[in-house]
């Protein structure tokens, strides 16, 4: 299939969410690899759904971070919007706990601490995330970390609706804040506890709440202590307990504050085969050395 009569998409998506399918696309006029997102209206014309899609692009395009993923181009195609984005090669940290089981603290630490950095710059515009889960983030061959989907983002300040329909809840159960759960509004020190539940998850290699229903899910969210981990370092483990209080208060003030504390623990990451490139990263080299720009005049 050709969209925008440039876009040539492969025949099976990557990847399908509530909103609509992910495909491996190539750019007929650049010339090279892209991502492409289709709203998916399986009930046909939906209203808000597209208003949530449009949203996304809105959000994506504001957000000018290398942790997110680039909007290329936005358009329609046969009465169906789509989002045109850079083609990010990773494993998800779902498929990386799957296959690797519970991760090095090092690793663990690095991961949530790249999320902090983007969920800050986010955050700075008035953009809670709202969906932090394992599935929307990615490792990519050189370490880095990319956050995807934010299509239940919110523009904080200039959305006064929270585009959720009557008795549904946007957003996945077991990484839900208790007070998306139990008010439906989001601040960014939500967003710190979804990515609260997925540290825990990466530590030891299984999600932090189940249940047979999403309800029992909800009840454990809002009322159940997370249990401690054996063997986490003690500053470590006071840390994820604090990010994962239940009111928003207790938790870390921003996600700047997060990625401070968690930067000693980021330190003597150990090799993952399988999940990393060898070969030296132009992108990390350049990091490297801005990095050292405000420390060296401090």
């Amino acid at each position: 299939m050709v969209i925008g009569d440039r876009y040539e998409l492969e025949d099976l998506p990557l990847g399908q969410g509530g909103m609509g399918a992910v495909y491996a696309g190539h750019d007929r006029h650049l010339d090279r690899r892209v991502a492409v997102k289709l709203l998916r209206l399986p009930s046909g014309h939906d209203q808000e759904l597209e208003r949530r899609f449009i949203r996304e692009a809105r959000i994506l395009a504001r957000l000018e971070h290398p942790g997110a993923p680039v909007l290329y181009d936005f358009g329609t195609h046969e009465q169906r919007l789509y989002q045109v984005m850079q083609f990010i090669e990773g494993v998800t940290v779902a498929d990386l706990v799957n296959e690797h089981g519970p991760l090095p603290v090092p690793w663990a630490a690095a991961i949530a601490a790249q999320a902090c950095a983007v969920l800050s710059a986010a955050h700075a515009l008035a953009i809670c995330h709202r969906d932090l889960k394992p599935t929307n983030l990615m490792l990519c061959p050189d370490g880095s970390v990319k956050v995807l989907d934010f299509g239940l983002a919110l523009l904080r300040d200039a959305e006064t609706t929270t585009f959720t329909r009557i008795g549904q809840i946007l957003g996945t159960p077991a990484y839900m804040s208790p007070e998306q759960i139990q008010r439906g509004v989001a601040e960014p020190r939500s967003d710190l506890y979804s990515l609260g539940c997925v540290l825990h998850e990466m530590l030891t290699g299984r999600r932090l709440f189940t249940g047979p229903t999403d309800y029992v899910v909800f009840e454990k969210q809002v009322k159940e202590r997370p249990p401690d981990i054996p063997g986490l370092p003690g500053e470590l483990g006071a840390l994820l307990a604090q990010v994962l209080e239940k009111h928003p208060d207790d938790r870390p003030l921003d996600a700047e504050e997060l990625y401070e504390r968690l930067d000693p623990f980021a330190v003597g990451l150990p090799e993952l085969p399988g999940f990393l490139a060898k070969a030296p990263s132009p992108g990390r080299m350049y990091a490297r050395i801005a990095g050292r720009v405000l420390t060296d005049q401090s």
